[in-house]
């Protein structure tokens, strides 16, 4: 049994390339939106374990869906990925409860060493590391 993981970014083809990256077997169930309200309507309805999570998307952005999922005190892991990466940007997303922080364009090895650390995934595999 995988994890529930929530995709939320804009671009269709950053959703693509998170959701082929994402370890084999490791999701029992894909939501992909496009926008932070939609994750978070989402969010309201089902059990995530862990959101993918753009920054800059039109209606809703990715500051203002931590800052609810905080306020909220959902429980769920988020890690983001944007092109953003100045350092002044990831403090305030890992102030705001995010576990990670992953330049885009989303790369396989940088995405296991953060499921890694994070004991999502066994080190070395592409393997759950807990059934949930």
């Amino acid at each position: 049994m995988g994890f529930n993981i929530l995709i939320c970014d804009d671009s269709a083809l950053a959703r693509k390339m998170a959701r082929i990256n994402l370890p084999h077997g490791f999701a029992e169930s894909i939501y992909e939106v496009s926008n932070g309200m939609d994750a978070l309507e989402v969010l309201a309805h089902h059990t995530i374990d862990l959101v993918l999570l753009d920054l800059t998307m039109p209606v809703l952005g990715g500051l203002s869906v931590l800052s609810e999922i905080k306020r909220r005190q959902l429980e769920t892991f988020v890690v983001v990925i944007s092109g953003d990466i100045q350092p002044m940007m990831q403090e305030k997303v890992m102030s705001l409860g995010a576990l990670g922080f992953i330049e885009k364009p989303i790369k396989r090895d940088e995405l296991k060493l953060v499921l890694q650390r994070f004991g999502f995934i066994l080190p070395d595999t592409f393997k759950p590391a807990i059934a949930v």
